[in-house]
């Protein structure tokens, strides 16, 4: 009978303990029921680091940000597309244009965070005018970067576009005068651009500032020549169409666009990276 007791004593702690578990459980489930899983994908650098700062901006309000890193520029808005994250946040306005044009995508410009500036560097060369003829210049084989660059060489008194050309898409078969027979190499992948640099490839050779960041490069403090503050190449926040008034997606674009964020942003990249909110 003592042991009988026992045992049905030893099943009713078990089953208690069970039970409290499974409230428990619920009372977890339930207190994060509200919460809400965004997926953005991003560059490592700085995007990634800039969505990692506002984690927490996030989980006040209840969003959990998970974020995906990308190396390249083509498989962001192909997962997008494919619905495999909800955002991303790697590219700027003209690179976003160009590819909703060329692949159809159904995307939305939800605002721009901040511009990146872009730079011609040299090993060697510290003044512009030191520049001999026949020099040689390489770009990155990203097309929506070349008017960028153009402009900046136009604005040196470099080259010269043909008239009625707009600057935002022109190409380098848009060159009509070029005085001093530079030599244009345009088949670099962006990320193999600082490599180059570091191999003293070329004469000039236009980085961004997120890669030039990776080699301690500086567009005000090293390059030879470096775009206006007026640029129209802002990085945004693209996200579809179908999930463009989700208030997940709103509350990651305040984040991104407070007041604490654009500071940081400001004082991290000393200035490299500025921070934009229209």
């Amino acid at each position: 009978m003592k042991k009988k007791l026992i045992g049905i004593l030893a099943v009713s702690t078990l089953a208690l303990a069970l039970v409290g578990c499974g409230s428990k459980g619920k009372e977890e489930t339930a207190g994060n029921k509200d919460e809400v899983t965004i997926k953005v994908g991003a560059s490592a650098t700085p995007h990634a680091e800039i969505l990692e700062h506002i984690k927490p901006q996030l989980a006040e309000e209840g969003v959990n940000l998970e974020i995906e890193t990308f190396d390249d520029y083509i498989l962001p808005n192909k997962s997008l597309a494919e619905k495999v994250i909800d955002a991303n946040y790697f590219q700027h306005i003209p690179f976003f244009d160009l590819s909703v044009e060329e692949n159809g995508y159904d995307f939305v410009n939800k605002g721009a965070i901040h511009i990146e500036l872009m730079a011609l560097y040299s090993q060697n060369l510290k003044d512009i005018k030191d520049l001999k003829d026949g020099a040689k210049v390489i770009a990155s084989n990203s097309v929506s970067d070349w008017g960028r660059i153009i402009t900046i060489l136009q604005d040196a008194g470099l080259v010269k576009v043909k008239a009625g050309t707009d600057l935002l898409t022109a190409t380098f078969d848009d060159i009509e005068e070029n005085p001093k027979n530079l030599e244009f190499i345009y088949d670099v992948n962006p990320e193999l651009l600082t490599k180059a640099y570091e191999a003293d490839e070329a004469d000039l050779i236009a980085i961004n500032a997120n890669f030039a960041g990776g080699v301690d490069l500086s567009p005000e403090k090293d390059g030879v020549l470096v775009e206006k503050d007026n640029s129209p190449y802002a990085n945004i926040l693209a996200v579809r169409s179908d999930n463009q008034n989700d208030e997940a997606i709103d509350k990651l674009l305040a984040a991104l666009r407070s007041e604490e964020t654009q500071a940081w942003i400001t004082k991290q990249w000393d200035g490299k990276i500025k921070p934009v909110s229209e």
